[in-house]
């Protein structure tokens, strides 16, 4: 892909305020901005289409399922126009997720995504997240209190 050349750094900070101003924040007039039109995700979660509309809308059912929805980031690297991000989500489970009910759980899971940056916009992405943790936390039987048989 041909496109404007960035410094490390101004790469990972376009991935940066992703993960903290649109996903954590729900700044999706900056999501307009930060995403290329042409954006493909080639690792979309289940039931999503593989573009820039299915990215949001997976954003905002994350930021509507999970109250006070927010990522830490624990590392970023640039190679090239690629930047990858270890972080983990964190959230309260306040609306229906995957088909899930609401739990009221706190939930956190962990999340390695690659974006490639292309005329400064997030035009790729590939990821891989823990989404068995989430759902096995979500729906696994919570302990008997003290006062309840084992």
């Amino acid at each position: 892909m041909i496109g404007t050349t960035l410094s490390p750094e101004d790469a990972k900070a376009i991935v940066r305020r992703n993960t903290e101003e649109v996903q954590s924040k729900g700044d999706f007039a900056l999501f307009e901005t930060l995403f290329a039109d042409d954006f493909r995700d080639r690792t979309p979660q289940p039931n999503m289409s593989p573009d820039k509309d299915g990215v949001r809308i997976l954003y905002k059912r994350l930021r509507a399922a999970f109250g006070d929805f927010h990522a830490v980031i624990h590392w970023q690297a640039a190679d090239g126009d690629i930047v990858t991000t270890f972080k983990t989500y964190h959230g309260v489970h306040r609306g229906e997720f995957l088909g899930i009910a609401p739990t009221g759980r706190t939930i956190q899971f962990d999340t390695v995504d690659a974006m490639r940056i292309v005329d400064g916009r997030i035009s790729e992405h590939w990821g891989v997240a823990d989404l068995y943790g989430l759902v096995r936390r979500l729906t696994e039987q919570a302990p008997p209190s003290s006062g309840e048989a084992a």
